[in-house]
């Protein structure tokens, strides 16, 4: 009974099912509910994120400000590029029901085959992952968010690498960043493999050309408005939050109110003293460690990470964790992942302990924190080969 267990769930075809059930269960759950009042007058869908990607497709035509409120139409500012604004046209043709089905089943698929198509790791590994993704892609997909997306791209961007195929490799890493900014983190993924003037030839045409699709839609003029009122958003943006982060975690923690750039600063200094052991670039442990920084390292350091962003930063957990031989106390690391960033914002606890504990003291945050200052100390000290399987099977 056990072993016909394990060989259903631990299979691709049940496991992209899965997927495609959780996505359609995450679009009817919040489709159906009904919309919430704010203090603003106004009562708002909870698929909100969704209406707020359609409508700025309307904005952009419209010669509009994306990046102001509209509060007749959504809650809260659309914080993407004008870019990614044009590109979600295809979703606005349909109507919403359909549409967010559609939004949340590219969210699973791009993260799915990302998984699937990743290099060098069993499929056990692989499967592992894809399970223990599943709640952070749902909490993600219920918030009608981009990050299983934006996940899943860096994860295929890692993959095209290893496979050499530069092109589209920089074709994704170029639209994270258009997506949402913290992407070109990704872009220290190019330091690793050779090439680096084809690759930074080919980043420069994917940065120009994705930057300059509206164009084809509204004036220059317009367009450069646009980035311009963007820029703004996000600098006004960055004093007003903490979030799910390092930031969040040394205030309420310790009471330490550092300046943002500061702590950004000190976790940049971090991220980048594992890529001074050059001749390191060419074992594959060291660069999925890498991939694996990175994926954590754009949410803990996100003044405005929310519980929705951190399928982002559970992906970097599962890739550091899955592949490698077994230890004691990345055991204990993995567990704490799972029950206090999947889990502490699922009715398994009661609000009482979500809101007033988990939530308060960032607590979603710190497995995070813990595993990714563990996996630094592991690219600048440990051994190389942590990988259990370096060949593809």
């Amino acid at each position: 009974m056990k072993e016909k267990f394990i060989q259903i769930v631990f299979n691709y075809k049940f496991l992209f099912i899965a997927y495609i059930v959780f996505a359609l269960f995450a679009s009817n759950q919040t489709y159906f509910l009904p919309k919430s009042w704010f203090t603003n007058g106004h009562f708002y869908a909870h698929y909100n994120n969704y209406l707020i990607f359609k409508h700025s497709f309307f904005h952009l035509i419209d010669y509009k400000d994306l990046y102001i409120l509209y509060p007749n139409e959504h809650w809260d500012y659309y914080k993407y590029s004008p870019s990614f604004a044009l590109l979600f046209a295809p979703f606005t043709l349909l109507p919403d029901y359909f549409g967010l089905i559609l939004w949340n089943l590219l969210n699973a698929f791009v993260l799915f085959f990302a998984i699937y198509s990743f290099p060098k790791i069993n499929d056990r590994s692989k499967q592992y992952i894809l399970i223990f993704m599943l709640i952070e892609l749902m909490t993600s997909m219920q918030n009608s968010q981009s990050n299983g997306l934006i996940a899943g791209l860096i994860i295929l961007s890692f993959a095209l690498l290893e496979n050499e195929k530069y092109f589209l490799a920089t074709l994704f890493l170029v639209f994270c960043v258009y997506i949402k900014l913290f992407g070109i983190v990704a872009f220290s993924l190019l330091l690793l493999y050779p090439k680096k003037t084809k690759v930074i030839g080919y980043s420069a045409f994917w940065v120009l050309i994705i930057g300059i699709l509206p164009y084809f839609v509204i004036s220059f003029h317009q367009l450069t408005f646009l980035y311009s009122s963007w820029i703004g958003l996000l600098k006004a943006d960055h004093s007003i939050s903490y979030g799910y982060s390092v930031m969040g975690w040394l205030k309420t923690w310790f009471g330490a109110d550092f300046p943002k750039m500061y702590v950004v600063l000190a976790g940049a200094v971090l991220f980048c003293i594992p890529l001074f052991r050059v001749k390191l670039y060419k074992e594959f442990s060291f660069r999925a460690l890498l991939l694996s920084s990175i994926l954590i390292w754009i949410v803990i350091f996100n003044h405005k990470a929310e519980s929705p962003t951190f399928i982002i930063a559970i992906s970097g957990c599962a890739f550091w964790y899955f592949p490698r031989v077994r230890t004691i106390e990345n055991l204990i690391l993995i567990i704490l992942v799972f029950i206090f960033t999947s889990l502490s914002p699922t009715d398994i606890f009661p609000r009482e302990i979500r809101i007033g504990i988990f939530q308060h003291y960032a607590i979603k945050a710190v497995p995070c924190i813990l595993i990714w200052l563990k996996l630094i100390y592991e690219m600048i000290f440990g051994p190389i080969r942590l990988y259990k399987d370096q060949i593809i099977i």
